[in-house]
């Protein structure tokens, strides 16, 4: 269902660079952009922000999140809005498996007259907030000339890939921020199939992707981890950032992960003594993880639909500490509940410690579940090659990774 949340106040976007590497959602190097908005409805009232911008980066410049982090806001082409509110629209609990979507936006010329009104202000490379238009005008203006089209096809030529992998884009959506609520989140994203390129796609892209798939585990396993991020992954400080997180880039699921090493690769994501989860506490996030997968595969097995360089983005506390609190009032809060005496209601399911509703009950505890402690997200995510098939049976291409990914947690829980 699309979101009912409250659209923020025009002036409070900022930037957000809170990001896996590799992943085109969430970016390490997001430009710093803090914009306002001017909110109108679209005639099908999904609500529309209009943003005085231009080009983004769809790897990082251009991603912005409301201050208190609530929402996130992703450039993107008008076909993955399209996908959006037509899995809202007729497939509900499709769409239960992807980021809430709240609406999109509309970017405009920066250099128009209603700027001064319009715009809150600009974060500048250096960092430094321009306020006056001529400021916002000129970090604007040098920060967009920066963005290329990620890929460049003109008439009667060949495709080129674009080396800062950027597109072109008017048009932004606004999704729910899957990492709010956690203290540190440990972000794995994990790009679907074996098949990466889409029908329209031109001839040298399928090659190159091709080339890629056959190099990778997207070729023997159906799915690439294309970046991940986790909090006090080493125990060399030398290799985390300033937050402490250790991050792999898109080149660790390029050349580093396997067919036959690909279990310890997951293990470093989930298991982490540094960070306080040791093995029991890492198996019941193992546990909690395969029952949302099991849901992936039953949706994507009765829905037809075709997506390529889809992903699948895992997230859980990674602060062992903040986990196993979250995990107890959790619990807590659940036994309390049960104790009330709702009788007519289903008994909860406990897998690994982690209690978890059953599905049929997910609407009826909307106060229970917003009130609930963070523990772990997963979301299937970026949906610009994406469209629904009818008649052609299930995503088996997508499914493919999906069963990989299943085995694996299974063998660590």
């Amino acid at each position: 269902m699309m979101g009912s949340k409250q659209m923020p106040d025009r002036k409070e976007l900022r930037d957000y660079n809170y990001a896996v590497a590799g992943h085109n959602l969430l970016s390490l190097e997001s430009a710093s952009f803090a914009l306002a908005w001017h909110l109108y409805l679209r005639h099908n009232a999904t609500p529309a922000l209009r943003l005085h911008h231009a080009n983004f980066d769809d790897s990082s410049a251009g991603t912005l999140c409301t201050p208190d982090g609530e929402l996130f806001i992703k450039p993107c082409t008008q076909s993955e809005i399209d996908f959006y509110q037509s899995a809202n629209r007729r497939h509900p609990e499709f769409a239960d498996i992807m980021p809430l979507f709240m609406g999109s936006l509309l970017l405009t010329d920066p250099t128009e007259k209603t700027i001064d009104e319009a715009v809150a202000g600009v974060i500048s490379h250096a960092g430094d907030l321009k306020t006056s238009k001529e400021e916002i005008v000129a970090s604007v203006t040098e920060q967009v000339a920066h963005a290329t089209a990620a890929t460049q096809q003109k008439e009667g030529g060949a495709w080129v890939p674009a080396k800062d992998n950027k597109i072109k884009t008017d048009t932004a959506v606004v999704l729910d921020n899957a990492t709010f609520g956690f203290k540190s989140p440990n972000i794995l994203d994990v790009k679907l199939g074996v098949r990466l390129w889409a029908d329209d796609a031109p001839q040298q892209k399928k090659q190159r992707f091709d080339k890629i798939s056959a190099e990778t585990t997207h070729g023997s396993l159906g799915f690439r981890i294309a970046g991940m991020r986790v909090y006090r992954g080493s125990e060399d400080a030398s290799e985390l950032d300033e937050e402490n997180y250790k991050i792999y880039d898109k080149d660790y699921g390029r050349t580093t992960v396997t067919q036959e090493n690909v279990v310890d690769q997951f293990r470093k994501f989930i298991f982490n003594k540094s960070a306080g989860i040791d093995e029991d506490l890492g198996k019941a996030v193992c546990a909690a993880f395969i029952r949302d997968l099991q849901r992936v595969e039953d949706i994507l097995s009765r829905h037809e639909s075709r997506m390529y360089s889809s992903s699948l983005l895992f997230i859980f506390e990674g602060d062992g500490e903040a986990l196993r609190s979250a995990i107890e009032e959790n619990n807590a809060l659940i036994d309390a509940e049960a104790g009330i005496g709702q009788a007519a209601r289903t008994t909860k399911r406990v897998d690994s410690g982690i209690a978890l509703d059953d599905e049929d009950e997910l609407d009826e505890d909307s106060d229970l579940e917003a009130s609930l402690p963070q523990i772990y997200s997963l979301k299937l995510i970026d949906f610009a090659h994406a469209e629904w098939t009818p008649g052609q049976g299930p995503d088996e291409n997508a499914l493919t990774g999906v069963r990989s990914l299943l085995r694996i947690f299974e063998e660590m829980a």
